[in-house]
């Protein structure tokens, strides 16, 4: 596929805790930490991309262990404040497997990395859902986000095409790190939709087990 091999094989890491993206998500980022200033920089001089991927909770404190699957996104928005912070935009391309992480001289992280077993995510053909399915997750999801004093601008999103949407609420959720790194892991749509739901079920019977007199 043309636009597999236009992919980096070689890519800066950005390790974010409770924090994903997916193929053809938009996400705005606050960089600041003198290596991913550096980070930006190279990026900017060469293919305009880095990968996404959550940090373990284990390994060393300034350099976690790193969950294997993550996702590459290209800046598409630059600005720089007056303070010398980042202020940019990435879109989410494809999700990756990581091959290896390489020793370099530089202040951030730099890993091998394939595409193999996502090459779906470049498709860019749009997944839909059943309408009725969707209301669902999203009745469950406004009483969860409600509960954590999470804002969700509802109308908007549901002007967005289905998985758009799906990918967004998966990435926003109030869930945990793993959680998290599960729905990214997910192969396909529908697969993603199932996981929601099942771990919208463990938060549900969370809340009656509280309100249960034991």
């Amino acid at each position: 596929m043309d636009e597999l091999k236009k992919l980096p094989s070689t890519i800066p890491i950005f390790p974010l805790s409770n924090f994903i993206i997916f193929p053809n998500t938009t996400v705005p980022l606050n960089i600041f930490e003198p290596r991913y200033i550096q980070m930006i920089n190279d990026s900017m001089k060469s293919h305009r991309m880095i990968g996404m991927v959550q940090p373990k909770k284990s390994g060393e404190l300034k350099k976690p262990d790193l969950y294997e699957v993550g996702c590459i996104g290209k800046i598409t928005s630059f600005n720089e404040t007056e303070d010398g912070r980042y202020l940019i935009i990435i879109n989410g391309v494809s999700r990756f497997n990581i091959d290896e992480e390489i020793d370099t001289d530089r202040l951030y992280r730099l890993c091998k990395v394939n595409y193999r077993n996502y090459i779906k995510d470049l498709d860019n053909k749009i997944e839909e859902l059943n309408v009725t399915e969707l209301d669902k997750i999203f009745q469950d999801l406004k009483s969860l986000f409600e509960k954590k004093g999470f804002m969700v601008d509802w109308s908007n999103l549901k002007k967005q095409d289905f998985s758009n949407t799906l990918n967004t609420l998966s990435m926003a959720s109030p869930f945990s790190l793993e959680e998290k790194q599960v729905l990214l892991e997910t192969k396909d749509l529908n697969t993603r939709k199932l996981m929601l739901e099942d771990i919208l079920k463990t938060y549900t019977l969370d809340e009656f087990s509280n309100k249960t007199i034991q």
